[in-house]
């Protein structure tokens, strides 16, 4: 089954890394002290059966077919809480714990590209006071 191991760490169950917030199993996990946020394969194709409304609305405006760069974009855990990745401040973004977690991981991944968009288009994004301090027009 595709997905079950990262770089030496076997996924068990989709909450392996929330029941076990040290849970570095791999070399590579030990050797920098936390989760590496790619655990899965990212070339899987997103179910498309399992979107969530706000990306499907998301798809429209763009006029995209596909979830174009959100692909590989997944559910991640830092320091035993659920988390996405955002490539563009470097950092992760913690999943509210308002948010229920589903059990499947490719719902849960739907979740992560939904909350990594409201992020980057919320004005508590870092870029956002970039912009307005470096903006010239």
């Amino acid at each position: 089954m595709a997905g079950t191991q990262y770089r030496g760490s076997e996924i068990k169950d989709v909450d392996q890394f929330l029941k076990d917030a040290d849970g570095l199993e791999s070399e590579r996990e030990k050797e920098i002290g936390q989760h590496i946020g790619y655990r899965y394969d990212v070339n899987l194709v997103p179910d498309y059966n399992r979107i969530t409304p706000f990306l499907t609305k998301y798809m429209e405006v763009m006029g995209w077919d596909d979830l174009n760069w959100l692909e590989d974009v997944h559910m991640g855990y830092e320091e035993g809480a659920p988390a996405v990745f955002d490539r563009n401040n470097n950092g992760w973004v913690r999943v509210p714990d308002t948010i229920e977690l589903p059990d499947n991981q490719q719902d849960r991944d739907m979740i992560a590209r939904e909350l990594l968009i409201k992020f980057q288009m919320s004005d508590r994004h870092p870029l956002v006071n970039l912009r307005k301090a470096y903006m010239k027009f």
